[in-house]
């Protein structure tokens, strides 16, 4: 019976635990109440002109490439320039065995001395007859034969003072002089080869100042942007023509010097499926070479009363872009929006949204629809107070 009695007041005790333990888990009628509201941060949207710029891959190339030739035909004497350097316009590059075009001036200077003489002594003929044809001493057929012999002889002066020019001009042409200033290629043909005239490529030269710089614009997104301009969502500068270019180097340096648009086809290459355009930049110090590759970067264009969130507000739902907004009554609003462009870290909103509107950009993971929200501090419903953000490329 002792023992039978200990075992029920152990019972007992544990019961009596259990039943302090339940107390203590009961819930308190302040826990059946609604949860505080979810503090968030907003910021408040204000219609602002920004930036707008294009970013494409484009590849160099001189602005002038000139194929070096000989104009007369002889045997290649001299290479006079060093390769890869820089050459001046007019300076000699090469030189072609003068010899034989020395002895064709001489034989020109003496060619035009036997004309020159048969010139005179034929004048000296006709003046002679001239007085005697008039007085009927000799026949006038006699003298009109000698007057067409002096035509002949001036006619004989002209075709060898020409041959005289042709022999100068041959002879100053076997110093292969550079046409234009730049950068000089290798030589294609080396001391001791015949060269046959213009059939021959000796070298070439390229014009690095200034610079081109080539690329293509997509047809999509010329389409994009002549959409943009005719809605009023895009202003040009300058019409489309007065772009500020921006080059970055492969290493992703930018090129200190700014540079212009020079050429925009109006066709669409068929191969590319891009608009070819090119841009023309400073380059004195030679920084860019021929065939390097670098992003063009054009900016100067504005989009007018543009709506910028941060990329972080914008969410991705079954049927697209949304954002939560916090209404007139502190209530969470899901907000169906259209993106454009990025801007730094924001979106462009093209729509959905208007000057106002209390966009969440923060708390968002713990929200939904009609629920009650706090923001965070009356500060941050103000409109973002920072300089507006180097623009992202349009291009993606």
């Amino acid at each position: 019976m002792k023992r039978m009695r200990v075992h029920v007041l152990s019972r007992v005790g544990w019961i009596a635990v259990c039943l302090t333990l339940g107390a203590c888990e009961r819930p308190t009628p302040q826990s059946h109440g609604e949860r505080p509201p979810q503090e968030v941060s907003v910021i408040e949207v204000v219609p602002r002109d920004l930036p707008a710029s294009y970013e494409y891959v484009g590849q160099s190339a001189g602005s002038r490439d000139v194929e070096v030739r000989a104009r007369v035909t002889g045997i290649l004497l001299s290479r006079n320039y060093r390769e890869g350097a820089a050459v001046k316009r007019g300076q000699s590059l090469f030189t072609i065995d003068p010899a034989p075009f020395r002895l064709a001036l001489q034989k020109a200077q003496a060619e035009l001395a036997a004309a020159e003489a048969r010139l005179d002594q034929t004048r000296h003929d006709s003046a002679r007859l001239k007085p005697l044809a008039a007085a009927k001493a000799v026949s006038q057929k006699d003298y009109d034969d000698a007057a067409a012999v002096e035509r002949v002889a001036s006619a004989d002066v002209q075709l060898a003072n020409a041959r005289l020019a042709e022999a100068k001009l041959d002879l100053e042409w076997t110093r292969v002089e550079a046409p234009i200033s730049g950068i000089s290629s290798r030589a294609i043909q080396s001391e001791g080869t015949l060269v046959s005239g213009p059939d021959v490529l000796l070298t070439t030269i390229t014009q690095i100042d200034p610079i081109w710089v080539s690329f293509g614009i997509p047809e999509r997104e010329h389409l994009a942007i002549r959409k943009a301009v005719d809605e009023g969502r895009l202003r040009l500068p300058g019409g489309g023509s007065g772009f500020d270019v921006k080059v970055l180097l492969a290493d992703g340096s930018e090129y200190p010097y700014k540079g212009r648009l020079d050429f925009a086809d109006v066709r669409i290459n068929p191969a590319t499926g891009t608009t070819d355009t090119r841009a023309e930049l400073p380059n004195a110090h030679g920084l860019i070479k021929p065939g390097q590759f670098a992003r063009v970067i054009l900016s100067g264009a504005v989009r007018p009363n543009a709506i910028a969130v941060p990329q972080r507000a914008v969410l991705d739902g079954p049927q697209g872009k949304f954002v939560y907004l916090v209404d007139a009554q502190g209530k969470v609003e899901r907000r169906a929006v259209e993106v454009g462009d990025w801007q730094g870290d924001d979106w462009i909103i093209r729509k959905g949204l208007q000057a106002g509107d209390r966009v969440i950009v923060a708390g968002l993971m713990k929200i939904g629809p009609g629920a009650p929200v706090r923001v965070a501090s009356p500060d941050a419903t103000a409109p973002a107070a920072r300089p507006p953000a180097e623009p992202h490329p349009a291009n993606k």
